[in-house]
């Protein structure tokens, strides 16, 4: 039991050299979340001036701000772990060469994946409370109910889904070229997960497509947490997010293992 201890605690160590790394660029952190922020102004407040009212698939009717500012919450954790557990994963694994220091180490390939994938967590969840604050200065978020509260903390599932499968899709990546791919699905994702429109709205045929997406099942915990909507099915939600977390670092450990000790 004393042998395993230490291996388990080595992800930390990941963590930290992430954090010194960072410790003077935290102005980069900014760019994630200002996208959603920016959206919430000119499409959750603009376009909400002319769409007063927007009915959720609850049958319940509410303010188009206040509708959309779950989903760019969602979006915000989105981003913060995609950028950490893409693009820097990328330079490290095969410009810097980091993990193969790493792995001179005591450090693991679980423990670079895991470390990494907390530390995107981290950032992904620093989005999220940056643009729950500001959603909450400008009134889209009701703090009067108790379930509001949580939607910070819950934005750690959806980073764990999207930084265990993205880092998991770095792995096979050859070329800064490839990343093209990142935005072909994402961006899509962003707009078509019932980010600005109730699932209602789309055809019968695409209903699947869109619950299939990993942002939908984030758009759907958000908002139902901060409209008091919660039942069981926001834990089919968290279950979601979870499985598919957990299936990238799975992965991820695998294919660093296959790659760097090769």
């Amino acid at each position: 039991m004393t042998s395993l201890t230490p291996g388990l605690m080595l992800w930390r160590t990941v963590v930290a050299r992430n954090v010194i790394a960072f410790r003077r660029q935290w102005a980069i952190f900014l760019s994630g979340f200002l996208e959603p922020v920016f959206y919430l102004f000119s499409l959750g407040i603009g376009v909400g001036a002319l769409v007063p009212l927007v009915t959720t698939d609850s049958g319940r009717q509410v303010e188009y701000a206040v509708f959309v500012a779950p989903a760019l919450l969602a979006s915000s954790a989105m981003n913060g772990a995609i950028m950490d557990s893409t693009f820097n994963v990328f330079f490290k694994l095969r410009y810097a060469r980091l993990y193969d220091a790493m792995l001179a180490t005591p450090v693991g390939p679980r423990d670079i994946a895991v470390g990494e994938v907390v530390w995107s967590l981290i950032r992904g969840g620093l989005y999220a409370l940056a643009f729950f604050v500001v959603a909450a200065v400008v009134g889209v978020v009701d703090l009067t109910n108790p379930w509001a509260w949580l939607c910070v903390p819950a934005a750690v599932f959806i980073g764990l889904a999207f930084s265990g499968v993205g880092m998991f899709a770095t792995t096979f990546m050859r070329s800064w070229v490839d990343f093209d791919w990142i935005f072909f699905f994402v961006q899509p994702m962003f707009v078509l997960s019932a980010t600005f429109f109730p699932l209602s709205v789309y055809p019968g045929w695409a209903q699947p497509i869109v619950q299939v997406s990993p942002l939908y099942h984030g758009v759907a915990l958000e908002r139902a947490l901060m409209l008091g909507e919660v039942g069981w099915g926001t834990l089919g939600h968290v279950g979601y997010l979870v499985a598919l977390g957990a299936l990238g670092i799975w992965g991820t450990s695998r294919r660093l293992e296959a790659m760097l000790r090769s």
